[in-house]
């Protein structure tokens, strides 16, 4: 097949799982990754010939419901390539807003330690763009902490990872101090299940997802509480958090005597990032 027939045929394929718009995309990102040509080289030459070894088996990964990211192991974060597997959630692009926001602000800062680390995705972009920081990650997951370990092995990251439940012994296996905290904790609520893609809900893994729904601050009070002790004096912690939650992300922050609070909006307009210093 040609390269038009093949990148037609895959969107095709994935035409009842996604939009056309979402499934061409996709199909673009697959073909990529797996035959290194890139979609300004389908539309410069879409008659070539396109190699076809593996793209099947992807193709039928894809339409089972399989992420192409979690297909391929390869998922992008401030233009660095991560490799991903499902112990671990792939990157979004909001997550990059929050990284791009602590480089930017935090370039006086000595130690950072980030929370439920994952695919290491933060940890390893902000130990390249703060080159001067001692960054700690943590996951409760040991597979997360192999893949983190990958990432940051991979693309040269100083990244020092330590397994810790973030909800009974962070503070024990992280006794240094901090001038920074970062997190993007579980912060899905269970009731929002109904609402998430059966790709999401299928493959991703939970852990890293959903809180109760009557305690959707779960992590970000706890990780709050053990920041005063944490954090050095002046200290700021950062959060990803639940759009919906925001009144009470600030309103919680405030009462754990954090000052400075400081709420954005990601680039869909939703506030999703929050900023508070330890006083």
């Amino acid at each position: 097949m040609t390269r038009r027939e093949t990148l037609d045929h895959i969107t095709d394929s994935l035409s009842a799982l996604y939009d056309r718009r979402e499934a061409h995309s996709i199909a673009q990102y697959l073909i990529e990754e797996l035959t290194g040509i890139t979609p300004s080289q389908l539309m410069c030459d879409p008659d070539a010939p396109m190699p076809q070894d593996g793209l099947d088996t992807a193709v039928r990964s894809l339409q089972a419901g399989v992420p192409v990211q979690y297909v391929t192991q390869a998922a992008y974060f401030l233009d660095y390539r991560f490799t991903v597997r499902p112990g671990v959630l792939i990157p979004r692009p909001e997550t990059e807003e929050l990284a791009a926001w602590i480089i930017r602000s935090e370039r006086h800062a000595a130690r950072l330690l980030d929370i439920g680390t994952g695919s290491g995705c933060l940890a390893v972009s902000i130990a390249l763009g703060l080159p001067h920081t001692q960054v700690f990650a943590a996951d409760i997951s040991s597979e997360a902490l192999a893949i983190a370990s990958e990432n940051a092995r991979r693309l040269e990251a100083a990244v020092t990872f330590r397994e810790a439940d973030a909800l009974h012994n962070i503070e024990e296996i992280f006794p240094e101090t901090f001038d920074v905290i970062v997190s993007n904790p579980p912060y899905v609520p269970e009731h929002d299940r109904r609402e998430m893609h059966t790709n999401v809900l299928d493959h991703e893994p939970h852990l890293a997802l959903f809180v109760p729904d009557d305690d959707i601050l779960l992590f970000y009070r706890e990780i709050a509480r053990r920041g005063r002790k944490m954090l050095s004096t002046g200290g700021r912690l950062y959060f990803e958090i639940y759009h919906r939650a925001a009144d009470l992300m600030t309103a919680m922050l405030a009462d754990e005597g954090y000052t400075d609070i400081e709420l954005r909006d990601d680039m869909s307009g939703k506030p999703r990032m929050i900023c508070c210093r330890k006083k």
